[in-house]
């Protein structure tokens, strides 16, 4: 059974821009706690079926993830999914809702792991209870990228 995380932050921006910034790879790194930024791998932008490589790191773990994009509806929602062979992997979601003021926006992390994977995945990437670390990495992720389009 999977197991979603999701968190939710009014963001005073339009919703081209927070979409914008979601689908900029290489700045992702500067509003993610895990993640180092990325780059297209197949094309020049967000459309399903697209592969972009992201890199990430945990303290002096590092490692880079192969994902593909399984829904860009520009600008309201933007999904990719990591999978690693037979382990599973998991879903990231980021759906955007205009508002009066801006656009509230939410991302969701869909975890799809097989029990094995959930049981070794911590030797690489440091993380033992991943639903946790991303639910708080996910508030930190927010809380920067309403900063940024903010200004």
């Amino acid at each position: 059974m999977d197991h979603e995380v999701s968190v939710s932050r009014e963001i005073a921006a339009p919703a081209e821009r927070v979409w914008s910034m979601l689908v900029d790879l290489e700045r992702m790194g500067e509003w993610s706690p895990e993640n180092d930024g990325g780059r297209w791998r197949n094309s020049e932008g967000p459309e399903v079926g697209a592969v972009f490589v992201g890199r990430n790191h945990n303290g002096w773990r590092h490692w880079r993830a192969g994902v593909t994009v399984i829904e860009a509806a520009h600008p309201r929602r933007f999904a990719f999914r990591l999978k690693i062979g037979p382990l599973g992997g998991c879903d990231w979601i980021y759906d955007i809702e205009p508002t009066v003021s801006g656009c509230h926006v939410t991302e969701s992390w869909v975890d799809n792991r097989t029990w094995f994977l959930k049981k070794v995945g911590h030797l690489f990437s440091g993380v033992a209870d991943r639903a946790a670390y991303n639910k708080a990495n996910m508030e930190v992720t927010l809380e920067r990228m309403a900063a940024a389009a903010e200004q």
